[in-house]
């Protein structure tokens, strides 16, 4: 890594609530982050924890407007446009909803996606690079990051195999191609490169319940390390 994109690193923190929690669901189409996030939530609440459940870009009325306009384009959103779009979502979304919740103890708030979603499908997948993203993100509330970060890795073919079961019609990022996808896969490996200690890997090629055995895994060290 270059001395800057360590400087610029050095500026991202988690919120310092004690007793309350942030994590975030990474992964490329056809992960399975959405049903491991409903059996964490569940999980998490048989433990007594008081859980939201959030999605970017979304979470607030601004922020599911600027979900609609990204999603359903037909035509092709600037590279720049498309990451301001996502931190936009991102920084309503953290001021209005999620630092005001982490506030009451107790509570652990579940991003399905963050800023390792922009490393790849921004940083990576559209060219812009991994340093302007990170730039784009030092300034507060943007500096702010996930007590832990789930990030479930495939592979393409499983990815495509997963996403054609669905049979449902093809979002805005859906439809990109196979070089699309990789560089998206690559992105996710860079961002668990850059934050070690945050972004856990699981083997999502392996089946549900043993991803969600990891997740658990995870989760109890982030709560025995925290508290």
């Amino acid at each position: 890594m270059t001395i800057e994109i360590n400087q610029l690193l050095a500026n991202f923190r988690p919120p310092a609530f004690p007793g309350s929690y942030f994590i975030s669901f990474e992964g490329i189409e056809g992960a399975g982050k959405s049903t491991q996030i409903i059996q964490t939530q569940r999980y998490l609440e048989s433990l007594n924890f008081r859980v939201l459940v959030l999605r970017e870009p979304g979470g607030t009325s601004f922020g599911e407007k600027l979900r609609k306009a990204i999603l359903e384009s037909n035509s092709p959103i600037h590279p720049v446009a498309e990451m301001h779009l996502f931190c936009s979502s991102r920084a309503q979304l953290l001021h209005e909803v999620t630092l005001k919740e982490l506030a009451v103890p107790g509570t652990i708030i579940i991003y399905d996606r963050y800023i390792d979603s922009t490393i790849a499908y921004q940083g990576m997948g559209r060219g812009l690079g991994i340093e302007a993203v990170l730039k784009t993100h030092q300034s507060f509330p943007l500096t702010l990051v996930p007590h832990l970060t789930l990030y479930i890795a495939i592979g393409l073919n499983t990815s495509h195999l997963r996403q054609n079961k669905r049979q449902i019609p093809k979002d805005y990022f859906e439809r990109q191609g196979n070089d699309f996808y990789q560089k998206l896969i690559d992105g996710y490996e860079k961002s668990h490169e850059l934050f070690p200690e945050r972004v856990f890997k699981i083997d999502g090629e392996k089946d549900e319940s043993f991803v969600f055995e990891e997740i658990k895994r995870a989760v109890h060290h982030l709560i025995e390390r925290v508290r």
